[in-house]
């Protein structure tokens, strides 16, 4: 599964209903045009398949965690902390509607949302996987003009374009780039050398594979997250 950020344009807040907020907010999960770290671009027209999935019920809705689920480390970074209610793309791109759940953590993402004099939290992600792409034919153009989506899960985030937030998308990366890809990015976007972007890559994938084994337990998952915060700081750095 792959991810693209914008920020939640036009982020609208529900108005109170007999002075109790109902917690709901609107934005768009993704901008069609809008050129993602990976290179890559949304055609107009990549969600029309998935809208008329869920509609018809062939496809369920995405579900709305917070920062991605973080490191999904835990059950609470998986647990949804809301609905989305309304979705549809416009001309501008996929507009989601959403309602956030009466919990500590759907409260506090409330509170941070409609923050004076901004909000502390304005992003919006879309996890997505891209079933039809077309490769870019001249230098100049995106890596990948993506045809046809279908979106897994939209997040608010905190950072809706840093890359420290894309790198954790590189665990199952495999899914849907090659190792090459994955190495390119590295260097390209986070600044490794070729020795680091294949002792990075190797580590994801030797936890990937204790996974497929059941044989995780908490050591692994504390290693895992020891190479992913290194990667984060050594990103930040640069």
């Amino acid at each position: 599964m792959q991810r693209m950020s914008c920020g939640l344009k036009e982020l609208k807040l529900a108005p109170p209903v007999g002075g109790v907020d109902v917690m709901e907010f609107s934005g768009y999960g993704a901008v069609f045009g809008n050129i993602d770290a990976y290179g890559d671009v949304i055609d107009p027209g990549a969600f029309a398949h998935f809208l008329a999935d869920v509609k018809s019920g062939a496809q369920p809705w995405p579900a709305m965690l917070s920062q991605h689920g973080g490191y999904g480390m835990s059950a609470d970074d998986m647990t949804p902390i809301g609905i989305w209610t309304e979705m549809s793309a416009d001309g501008t791109g996929l507009k989601m509607t959403g309602k956030l759940a009466d919990t500590p953590r759907g409260r506090e993402m409330h509170a941070l949302m409609k923050m004076t004099p901004r909000p502390a939290l304005d992003g919006l992600s879309i996890g997505y996987i891209a079933k039809e792409s077309v490769p870019r034919s001249k230098p100049e153009e995106p890596r990948r003009t993506l045809k046809r989506v279908d979106v897994v899960e939209v997040s608010p985030v905190t950072f809706p374009a840093n890359r420290k937030a894309r790198v954790q998308s590189v665990k199952g990366i495999e899914d849907f780039l090659s190792i090459t890809e994955i190495e390119e990015y590295l260097r390209d976007v986070g600044g490794f050398s070729i020795r680091e972007s294949k002792t990075i890559i190797s580590a994801i994938k030797s936890q990937g594979s204790r996974d497929a084994s059941g044989d995780t337990g908490p050591r692994d998952a504390a290693e895992l997250k020891a190479v992913m915060d290194a990667l984060n700081r050594n990103i930040a750095s640069r």
